[in-house]
């Protein structure tokens, strides 16, 4: 998917789980913690995530992405529907060592490959009911579902607009359920959301 469109930003949401905030040891923010991912850590379904030299912990992230339709400055979470194009699968992929060294988030969060998105774009805002699962070879790491965020997708996208011009393309992600876990070379991660897909990934060390 990664060659069919090119976002000028990829926007991230920090602790949008209260589980996963819990489970890092970190306090559920009261609004949307925002980061960056760089375009370049964009990557297709079937492509492989590069572990870094420079990390010792790189670790999965499921999470459902927005992707944005039309221009969109200070949107009202009620109009928020009419700009997006659909929605997608992404993994947002990290450096937890690094992540906990740096305290800011770039660094751990931006390395190539560090943002599998995929394998299509729907139409149709899934269902708060809608499960996202994670499994790495085959095996459960993270179950939750969408209805478990602290900020709605309607709040988020109105939210980060107030905040940015989002552009035709961007990505935004929202979050991901507790149950994160290492990435190790020849692992197969798959991330699967109720009515959107499963985007599947494999592992291997830097060259």
């Amino acid at each position: 998917m990664s060659d069919r469109f090119a976002p000028s930003k990829i926007v991230c949401v920090g602790r949008n789980y209260r589980a996963h905030a819990k489970e890092l040891g970190n306090e559920v923010p009261s609004e949307p913690l925002l980061f960056l991912k760089p375009p370049s850590a964009l990557i297709a379904h079937g492509d492989a995530i590069v572990l870094p030299r420079e990390s010792a912990r790189v670790e999965h992230e499921g999470e459902l992405a927005v992707v944005i339709g039309k221009r969109a400055r200070r949107v009202r979470p009620e109009d928020v529907a009419e700009f997006i194009a659909g929605y997608t699968v992404a993994n947002d992929v990290t450096a937890r060592d690094l992540q906990r060294k740096d305290v800011q988030f770039t660094r751990g969060k931006g390395f190539d490959t560090f943002c599998p998105v995929g394998p299509s774009i729907v139409r149709a805002r899934p269902s708060p009911d809608a499960s996202i699962t994670v499994k790495v070879n085959g095996a459960v790491r993270q179950h939750g579902f969408l209805r478990d965020m602290v900020f709605s997708i309607d709040v988020l996208v109105a939210f980060i607009s107030d905040v940015m011009t989002l552009e035709p393309g961007d990505l935004i992600l929202t979050g991901t359920p507790e149950g994160v876990g290492p990435l190790v070379h020849g692992d197969t991660v798959e991330v699967s959301i109720d009515s959107v897909g499963t985007l599947t990934n494999t592992v291997r060390t830097e060259a």
